[in-house]
């Protein structure tokens, strides 16, 4: 049976909540990232270019700009001028940025007719993974951003999450985490991407299957501005409401006389233990139960992945 919309009422159930919550756990602010300090001035290889002879990389990771951090760094330039000079490869007298996309958009904003550049002899394969690379070393990535640059090393350079990890000194579980945001609902990413939900907010979403509840859950943990374990009291709540909603949707369409008064207890503990085991194992799980065999199914992306779970259950034993 199809499952209908929690509806208006959804609104209601999510604003009580998340007040409920927010009386326990008070609303949290993160600052915005910060730019990263400024390097001293090259004095040997950067050669100053006419700004228009100046392309950003279509292919680079990096999509949301923050327009007032923009602002801010153009009016920088209007006095001191780029301190850090941009790295370009050279098409025939024409460049295209490797990094330093950010500083560029400044600069027009600033309306610099020069800029200073490092130009470096690269393949195109290797423009693209060196942005890759150099934007995730900036660690002022968004969440989702982040993600995508994994994925795009795995898909298009064939890295595996190990690979990916020894490259930039980061935990390899980290990565196949981060990869898990990927299966968010297009408005949750949205959002992530934007900055306003951090990983974490992402993660406890993941727990959230149906995309019109998760979409809703992300928008209210940014209008409220909940902090995770308020986004995850509130959550857990949303999902018992709902697991009880579907219930009684089965049960008006049971026959007359048919006694169902156990079933929606048991649609709960199922949505509750897939819950519980999301969280700890940090992958997908669906418990799909029946008639004489039920079964557990968890998702996984690699070997690592796999390796990572079998280990969580080694520790549990």
């Amino acid at each position: 049976m199809k499952k209908k919309g929690l509806g208006k009422g959804l609104n209601a159930l999510l604003d009580g909540a998340a007040s409920a919550v927010m009386a326990k756990n008070p609303k949290e602010q993160e600052s915005a990232a910060a730019e990263p300090a400024a390097q001293p001035a090259v004095t040997g290889g950067s050669i100053m270019v006419d700004i228009r002879k100046v392309e950003p990389n279509l292919t680079q990771p990096r999509q949301y700009f923050d327009e007032d951090a923009l602002k801010e760094l153009a009016e920088s330039m209007k006095t001191l001028g780029i301190i850090q000079p941009l790295l370009v490869s050279d098409n025939g007298g024409h460049y295209t940025i490797i990094s330093g996309e950010r500083r560029y958009r400044a600069a027009r904003l600033a309306q610099l007719t020069e800029i200073p550049v490092i130009v470096k002899a690269y393949t195109e394969m290797e423009i693209l993974q060196a942005a890759i690379i150099e934007n995730i070393q900036r660690q002022d990535l968004t969440p989702i951003e982040e993600a995508n640059s994994y994925k795009r090393l795995m898909d298009e350079f064939f890295f595996s999450a190990d690979d990916i990890a020894k490259k930039l000194g980061k935990n390899k579980h980290a990565i196949i985490s981060a990869l898990h945001l990927l299966e968010l609902t297009p408005c949750a990413q949205a959002l992530a991407a934007q900055g306003k939900l951090t990983a974490s907010h992402a993660k406890v979403l993941l727990s959230v299957e149906d995309p019109e509840l998760q979409a809703t859950c992300a928008e209210k943990i940014v209008q409220d501005g909940l902090s995770v374990r308020a986004a995850e009291a509130m959550i857990s709540q949303v999902l018992k409401i709902a697991a009880k909603q579907a219930a009684e949707e089965e049960k008006s369409t049971e026959e007359k006389g048919q006694v169902a008064g156990t079933q929606e207890d048991s649609t709960y503990a199922y949505r509750r233990a897939e819950y519980e085991l999301k969280r700890v194992l940090g992958s997908q799980v669906q418990i799909r139960p029946g008639k004489k065999v039920s079964k557990i199914e968890i998702e996984y992306y690699s070997t690592e992945d796999l390796d990572r779970i079998l280990g969580i259950f080694k520790k549990i034993q």
